[in-house]
């Protein structure tokens, strides 16, 4: 019963606990001096009630005495102040035997009052007619009367002085008892408040330590996560689950979290890293771009400039077709030189008619173009520079300018799903698995300019030197890996599709 209150006693709340212990102990001392008011009262009042009879019977004994002397005065003086006293001590001693025991019964004590009140009845009897004898002259009457109830007075004298030495006896002995009963309650009472002042250390020492053990455990085990010791901190047993339990249930839970959170925090270190060095990348990614792009042996600005300068001759001299092709040219570098990392679609075609009307120009129209664009909206999506003028790039150089036939290449936009799906393709010599594999895993190395027949072949098939592993890490780096680079090919002089997948987004 113990065990199972303490257990229950050390879930309750701080307050409620001292509550407890503060109002248990006032009420456990205010007990003890309750039971040891009445007990002391009780045998108080029975040490009180020992000698009354002794006190009734003395003043019994008083009143009938006070009675024989009126009486006496009264026949000696017949004065009204003798009768009056006479009366009134009468009056008091019939008032005082009222408190005797009249019942029949073997009591001794008992029996001795029934005859002291019987007795005096008889006494007071003969006193009237003494008295009325005293008033009517019969003297003779009145004085043989008056000596028969000085023997009825001796007589009653005697009994209440027996009966006074036997009560004395017996409330001595009663007395004792009750003195020793006093003693022993004395003794009783501070063996009491021993046992409660005892009981009340215990119980406090109880209390506070329930409270203070686990606020030592859980300091400890603060200072070693203060002292970055989280292996060796483990976990704060949980003695209860008042506020203590409570705050010590969720240091636990904080201390199981911290290496989570450093886990995530180092994560977010790496991811954050990742991203810097993405970025990089994509940054040097681009540059290289640039400078593959502008790698010749004339100046790119000058060469741009000397086209305004040739654009403008033509016009004046009404070449027209002259004035078109260059100032095609012009716009072609103006792009390759431009410092924008980004651009729409829109812009990114643009370019595309620019080289094809280039080429055409060059190789007498042989290469057929076509686009297909789904819906106008797909061209504001956003997109690195220079991704789909390498694609067309690399279809003439190793996909249509070896074959007889026409060469055909044909660009699509359209949209699937959420995404926006950029189409290349040409009617070219094809290519096989193992050169598409070769190439998506960068594997693939375009042949060295010795290879070639001549100097015209080896500028040719270098082209702008933006290679398609460029094109795949800048659309992987600008679309966090949520873009697709395909291969697609039948084999042998079956053409070759490339399909670029990025998702929508709108500017």
């Amino acid at each position: 019963m113990i065990r199972r209150f303490y257990s229950l006693f050390k879930d309750f709340r701080l307050s409620t606990k001292l509550s407890i212990v503060i109002v248990g102990t006032m009420l456990a001392i205010l007990v003890v001096n309750v039971f040891m008011y009445f007990n002391i009262n009780r045998i108080t009042t029975q040490m009180d009630e020992i000698y009354a009879g002794n006190v009734r019977l003395n003043e019994l004994e008083d009143s009938l005495d006070r009675l024989q002397n009126s009486v006496t005065n009264y026949l000696n003086t017949k004065s009204t102040d003798a009768l009056a006293e006479y009366y009134s001590a009468q009056l008091t001693y019939e008032d005082q035997l009222e408190g005797l025991e009249t019942d029949i019964t073997d009591n001794k004590q008992k029996m001795m009052e029934r005859n002291i009140y019987y007795m005096s009845k008889d006494y007071l009897e003969l006193l009237t007619e003494i008295v009325e004898a005293k008033r009517g002259r019969n003297v003779e009457k009145y004085k043989d009367s008056f000596e028969d109830s000085e023997k009825i007075y001796g007589y009653i004298i005697s009994y209440i002085t027996s009966l006074n030495s036997y009560l004395f006896r017996g409330n001595t002995e009663s007395y004792s008892m009750l003195s020793s009963s006093l003693r022993l309650l004395e003794v009783f009472s501070l063996g009491m408040l021993v046992i409660m002042a005892i009981f009340d250390i215990i119980v406090v020492l109880l209390v506070t330590g329930n409270i203070t053990r686990p606020l030592h455990e859980l300091s400890r085990a603060a200072d070693k996560v203060s002292a970055g010791k989280l292996d060796e901190v483990g976990q704060v047993p949980v003695h209860s689950r008042d506020e203590v339990g409570t705050v010590t249930v969720a240091f636990n839970q904080m201390v199981s979290s911290i290496p989570d959170y450093l886990e995530r925090l180092r994560e977010g270190m790496e991811k954050e890293q990742l991203l810097k060095e993405k970025e990089l990348m994509m940054e040097s990614n681009l540059k290289d771009a640039r400078l593959k792009i502008l790698q010749a042996q004339i100046n790119p600005h000058f060469l741009f400039n000397t086209m305004n300068a040739g654009s403008q001759l033509a016009m004046m001299e009404h070449a027209d077709k002259t004035y078109e092709y260059i100032q095609n040219v012009a716009s072609f570098f103006r792009y390759n030189i431009s410092k924008t990392d980004e651009v729409t679609l829109a812009q990114e075609i643009e370019l595309v008619d620019i080289y094809i009307y280039i080429l055409n120009v060059r190789f007498s129209g042989d290469i057929h173009f076509t686009k297909t664009i789904e819906n106008d909206d797909l061209l504001n999506v956003m997109l690195p520079s220079m991704i789909i003028q390498p694609i067309v790039e690399n279809c003439v150089n190793y996909g249509i300018r070896s074959i007889e036939r026409e060469g055909k290449i044909e660009l699509s936009v359209y949209s699937v799903d959420d995404n926006v799906c950029i189409s290349v393709a040409d009617n070219g010599i094809g290519m096989s698995q193992e050169m598409i594999q070769s190439i998506l895993s960068g594997e693939y190395v375009t042949p060295e300019p010795e290879q070639y027949t001549d100097s015209t072949d080896i500028e040719e098939k270098k082209g702008n030197g933006v290679g398609i592993r460029n094109v795949m890490e800048r659309l992987r780096l600008y679309f966090d890996n949520d873009s697709s680079f395909e291969i697609i090919s039948g084999g042998r002089d079956q053409g070759t599709e490339v399909v670029i997948t990025i998702p929508f987004r709108d500017v």
